[in-house]
C-alpha cells in the first residue's frame, strides 16, 4: 500500500482554483510540471514515490489528490535547500472528508485516504463548502 501526503491548499477556494494555480508559471518547475516547494524533506520518500499522492484540503475539506512523481532538491534565493514535490498535473477528485487546519504536510496512510469519486461524478457541480462539510460530518459524502 502506498503512503500519501495531505496538505492544506492555502488561498484556494475550489478544485478549479487549485487547477488554475497549477497553470501559473510560478507553480511550475523547469520541466513544466506543477510542484510544491517545502522546506522539509520527507523521511519516508521511498514509500511516497511507490504510488503515493498528495491529498489537498480546500476550505476544510479533502477534495482532490495528485500523484507524486518525484522529489527534487532545490535551493532558494536565500541559499537554503528545500524539497520540490513534483506532481502529476491531473487533479483527481475524491470523496470529501473534513480536516481540521494543520501546518505543513502530514503523512496519510492509504487506509485513511478518502476514495476517488470516479470519472462519472467528476464533472458534477461542486457543492458549497458548508454543505459538503455538513454531509461529510454525517457520513453521506
Amino acid at each position: 500500500m502506498a503512503l500519501h501526503l495531505i496538505k492544506l491548499s492555502v488561498g484556494t477556494t475550489s478544485v478549479e482554483d487549485l487547477a488554475a494555480w497549477h497553470e501559473d508559471p510560478r507553480a511550475k518547475g523547469p520541466d513544466g510540471l506543477p510542484r510544491h516547494v517545502t522546506r522539509m524533506w520527507p523521511r519516508r520518500a521511498e514509500e511516497l514515490l511507490a504510488g503515493g499522492s498528495i491529498y489537498w484540503v480546500i476550505q476544510g475539506l479533502v477534495q482532490c489528490r495528485q500523484r507524486l512523481l518525484r522529489l527534487d532538491e532545490v535551493t532558494g534565493s536565500d541559499g537554503i535547500r528545500r524539497c520540490a514535490i513534483v506532481l502529476d498535473p491531473a487533479l483527481i477528485r475524491t470523496a470529501t472528508a473534513t480536516k481540521r487546519p494543520f501546518q505543513g504536510w502530514r503523512y496519510l496512510e492509504s487506509r485513511d485516504a478518502p476514495p476517488d469519486i470516479g470519472t462519472a461524478r467528476a464533472s458534477d457541480d461542486a457543492l458549497p463548502p458548508a454543505l459538503s462539510a455538513a454531509l461529510a460530518d454525517i457520513g453521506v459524502l
